[in-house]
């Protein structure tokens, strides 16, 4: 099952307002009353040598997701109040799932840079040009 249709199934959890101390089996331990755990996920700050403060927990089945979100949301963990609530699939900006180089846009700001850069390297060799006219200044 991929990772989309997973989140989509409401199967998922995101789990925010995690203190540092909170490990993977203290997380287990406090969801596993709602249901079997297919998964757990919390992601690393490695610069930091922490977790990021967050995670991601997988039911096997979305009524126990359900039944966790209702008794964890707000609820307490080593003295910080928890967010749950159904992970969001991760959304790209540029819409979809093109290549950020496939779009117009892109090869249109490409260009202009392209140009900048050139007449930059122009002006470096031959005096300075106007910008409107491409003529050159004094």
């Amino acid at each position: 099952m991929s990772k989309s249709s997973t989140l989509q199934s409401h199967k998922a959890l995101y789990i925010g307002g995690l203190d540092a101390a909170v490990k993977e089996p203290t997380l287990r331990a406090a969801f596993l009353p709602f249901g079997p755990i297919q998964h757990i996920d919390i992601p690393m700050d490695y610069a930091a040598g922490t977790h990021k403060g967050f995670a991601f927990l997988e039911f096997v089945d979305s009524d126990d997701a359900n039944e966790a979100i209702y008794n964890m949301d707000g609820a307490e963990l080593f003295g910080k109040s928890l967010t749950v609530n159904v992970a969001q699939a991760d959304k790209m900006r540029l819409g979809g799932n093109k290549a950020l180089w496939s779009t117009d846009e892109y090869h249109r700001e490409q260009a202009d840079a392209k140009e900048e850069g050139d007449k930059m390297m122009e002006g470096g060799k031959e005096g300075e040009k106007d910008k409107a006219t491409g003529e050159l200044l004094g």
